[in-house]
């Protein structure tokens, strides 16, 4: 069982930045990939970014050079760190972790076993 608790969301003007973290209660977190994921009001929950057990990182398509995700496996945290907001990205943040191995496509919510409680990020223009 993983257990992840997010942290750091806010409220910033756009332009600005925010760091968000996910603590992860496991384990095994250096054998597990993490992804972060949004959900606006009244729509779909999106894929932003993901970092695979070796550090490799891929982003979605609205976000990449804006956001960085990263992973410090000595502390069982994932971040986010989240540049040149705009009010678009303003959206509920969720962590979340599968086991590594296996095939599956990081960018749909539904191959990962754990979620986070999400944290608000809000962008006024």
């Amino acid at each position: 069982q993983v257990q992840l608790v997010e942290s750091g969301g806010g409220l910033v003007q756009a332009g600005g930045s925010l760091r968000l973290s996910c603590a992860a209660s496991t384990h095994s977190f250096s054998n597990e990939n993490y992804a972060w994921f949004r959900q606006a009001p009244g729509k779909q929950r999106d894929f932003v970014a993901f970092i695979n057990v070796g550090g490799g990182a891929y982003y979605g398509d609205s976000v990449k050079g804006r956001f960085t995700i990263s992973r410090a496996n000595v502390e069982s945290t994932v971040y986010l760190q989240l540049n040149s907001l705009k009010p678009e990205d303003t959206a509920v943040y969720y962590c979340a972790a599968r086991r590594n191995g296996g095939f599956y496509d990081y960018v749909r919510s539904g191959e990962y076993e754990y979620w986070g409680q999400g944290t608000q990020v809000t962008v006024s223009s």
